[in-house]
């Protein structure tokens, strides 16, 4: 079975740890190395047992951290050519680099990993899907829309970080300014609660077990009325919380385990 822990989730930054006991990932680093070891910590892993850093796009709060942890790891930066190229990290060895393709899947020790391409404005932004053979879990935030080739590499999934970004009403008559507010709410923008809990009951209903939303804006979202609009959606349509579906919210700093 993988383990999903998310380290840090939100606007402010985000990191999720992946392991199955044998290799563990990182899934972004956007915030400091000092802040992602004191997680790791707390997960039980220790920074030594990080075996390579996986990255979704080249934004700040997915990427503040991944120089840092990587020079001091050792450990390499898979990304895909997009990605690494706007990524600002500072000079790493150029044998850490390591050029991934959406829907091409590798390997790094006993995790099997597919990156599938996920609509956001970034260049060449995608997600990921981990498998051990038995077990398929996935990091799917910074999604402007849901669409039938997502909703594929997701299906089957036992548990999944689901982007709950903002709710509309919040994000509309607050303090953004019209452009940035156009960009969020565009289709390569950001989840909705709406969004998460719509993409939520697809999932159930293609065998996901664990949900945790994360991604949350700080201005324009609060944890309660995310978790709340998935799950009134979720039980309106007949799907019992707790025993067809786990349903969390990723902590904005604190560490979060997928209940599992």
């Amino acid at each position: 079975m993988i383990e999903m822990y998310s380290l840090i989730s939100g606007s402010s930054g985000n990191s999720t740890l992946i392991t199955d006991g044998r290799t563990s990932l990182l899934v972004d680093c956007g915030t400091s190395g000092k802040r992602i070891f004191a997680a790791l910590e707390e997960t039980g892993a220790k920074p030594a047992d990080i075996d390579a850093l996986l990255v979704t796009h080249e934004h700040s709060d997915h990427t503040k951290g991944v120089g840092i942890v990587a020079r001091r790891l050792g450990i390499p930066i898979y990304a895909t050519s997009g990605t690494h190229k706007n990524m600002e990290i500072g000079a790493v060895d150029d044998s850490q680099i390591k050029i991934i393709s959406s829907d091409s899947p590798f390997c790094i020790g006993s995790i099997d990993i597919t990156p599938f391409e996920i609509p956001h404005d970034a260049a060449e932004p995608c997600g990921y899907c981990f498998s051990d053979g038995s077990d398929k879990v996935a990091v799917a935030t910074d999604i402007g829309h849901m669409n039938d080739y997502l909703m594929e590499h997701l299906s089957g999934c036992s548990g999944i970080l689901l982007e709950s970004n903002h709710d509309v009403d919040m994000l509309r008559y607050g303090e953004y300014p019209y452009m940035l507010k156009k960009r969020i709410l565009g289709d390569l923008g950001h989840l909705s609660n709406a969004s998460a809990a719509h993409t939520a009951l697809e999932l159930v209903k293609r065998g996901t077990k664990h949900i945790m939303l994360g991604h949350l804006s700080d201005k324009n979202n609060l944890p309660e009325i995310a978790r709340m609009e998935t799950y009134n959606f979720l039980t309106d349509n007949g799907v019992k919380i707790g025993c067809d579906v786990t349903l969390q919210v990723a902590e904005r700093f604190n560490v979060t385990a997928f209940a599992r």
